[in-house]
């Protein structure tokens, strides 16, 4: 945990946001894999952690907004659980790490709530992502498991995505730590990556080096030589000569912070002709719009910058044609760039997206386009100092995609399928960085992982040692 003024500091300034009633934070219960014992490996719920630090099921925490008392509900272990899992500290005990001196059995909440409704004090709750808390808080609420939806505080959400949004020093320290992990995943990954290897292996190699750092991958890992599938959880592929490696991975450390990174790599270590001119490409992409991120610039710029340094280079490899600028207002790089530049990164990957995506990447200056490939940027609001969000511009050749499009002749003024046709089983490139916005910029975060021809190469030299 961080200290506890950390978390007494975070729920004071939530309180600012929610003018009166109480908030309701339930924290996560555990998750059973296949029997009732056999659990997965324990992931508290994010807004519990960044209001109350502890990292145990089946707590409940609550913030008494009009009277300034926070509360922590839940069982203190009893003799069976001591003999499996050995002694633990008590429930107050516990609570006094996140500055918390009110304590009580979970089973009491539900008359706590019932005492809060019957006086007609207003409850704030945020959506739940799973179905164990969502009957949970039906049960405590009195509400439908179909209804709940209905219940949520938008007061709420935008509370706890201004505070949220903002990283501060100690934020900052764990998502570099994640960083520095992933920066030792993705060197293994990139020296393993030679014909014959199975995709499988390299992941069991990366996700290893998560756990032996910290705890399991920040989310199921990436990879494949199919990276024309933006997320190929499908491992079976044997590496192949010619074929490029995509690798989308991050780790997560104690305090559940996390880093998401992606790089892509020849198999056998060296770029091809081709493979190089896409590369340098995304490259390019990734770079110019990371100089782009700064307070005040619209993230949605950023996606912009990065759209025109492609559509410029596939024009330069003949691959695109017509007016840059045109194209890109018609979405005829899309084809290529099917999605958003990147997200906010924090205690989730996607940080805050259980909270709603609109909720967290738009607000009421930036909505949200609706054109195809850019609907995706899950992030486009302007930037402040604090914010970290992922930069991760990719080129991918989607047979299915250049099917349709071509059949329907779309945006042929500016694509040229028949050039698109030499690089169909290409597959795809994406490069992917975490960057902070500072007061007068941005910065990419941790220990820098290859990422130039020249670096890549390199390092995948070092696995043919």
């Amino acid at each position: 945990m961080f200290a506890q003024e950390i978390y007494i500091k975070r729920r004071n300034a939530l309180r600012n946001e929610v003018k009166s009633g109480i908030i309701l934070l339930p924290g996560n219960k555990e998750a059973s894999m296949n029997y009732p014992d056999n659990t997965y490996t324990f992931r508290q719920d994010s807004n519990f952690s960044y209001f109350f630090g502890l990292n145990h099921p089946d707590l409940a925490g609550v913030i008494d907004i009009d009277n300034g008392i926070d509360y922590i509900f839940g069982n203190d272990v009893d003799i069976e659980d001591i003999i499996w899992m050995g002694p633990q500290p008590t429930i107050a005990e516990q609570a006094l790490n996140a500055g918390i001196k009110n304590t009580a059995p979970l089973s009491e909440l539900n008359e706590f709530l019932a005492n809060v409704i019957r006086r007609k004090r207003p409850v704030h709750i945020v959506p739940h992502y799973r179905a164990e808390t969502q009957l949970q808080l039906s049960n405590l609420l009195g509400i439908k498991p179909c209804r709940l939806k209905d219940y949520v505080s938008m007061e709420l959400i935008q509370g706890i995505v201004k505070l949220r949004s903002v990283k501060d020093d100690n934020e900052i320290t764990e998502i570099e730590k994640a960083v520095d992990v992933a920066y030792l995943m993705f060197t293994a990954g990139m020296k393993m990556a030679f014909p014959g290897r199975k995709e499988q292996e390299i992941v069991g190699v990366m996700e290893g080096i998560s756990v032996t750092h910290g705890r399991p991958v920040s989310f199921p890992i990436i990879l494949s030589i199919n990276g024309q599938i933006l997320h190929n959880h499908h491992h079976e592929n044997y590496l192949e000569a010619g074929r490029m490696m995509v690798m989308d991975a991050g780790s997560e450390t104690q305090l559940l912070y996390a880093s998401d990174i992606t790089r892509t790599v020849p198999v056998g270590g060296k770029f091809t002709t081709k493979q190089r001119d896409v590369y340098e490409i995304v490259l390019n992409a990734n770079l110019k719009s990371i100089a782009e991120t700064k307070p005040g610039t619209f993230y949605f710029d950023c996606h912009m910058k990065a759209a025109e340094t492609i559509a410029t280079g596939l024009k330069n490899l003949g691959l695109m044609k017509g007016n840059v600028q045109d194209a890109i207002t018609a979405g005829a790089h899309a084809l290529f760039l099917p999605h958003g530049l990147g997200h906010m990164l924090g205690m989730d990957v996607h940080d805050m997206e259980g909270l709603g995506q609109i909720n967290v990447g738009y607000d009421s200056e930036i909505q949200p386009s609706k054109q195809f490939g850019t609907a995706y940027l899950r992030m486009g609001r302007r930037l402040q100092p604090g914010f970290v969000v992922t930069n991760e511009p990719g080129i991918y050749f989607i047979p299915e995609l250049i099917d349709q499009w071509k059949s329907a002749n779309m945006f042929s003024e500016f694509i040229n399928y028949e050039k698109v046709e030499e690089y169909r089983n290409f597959g795809g490139i994406r490069i992917e960085d975490d960057i902070l916005v500072t007061p007068d910029g941005c910065r990419i975060l941790g220990k820098p992982i290859p990422k130039t021809v020249a670096e890549v190469e390199e390092t995948m030299k070092e696995g043919m040692a």
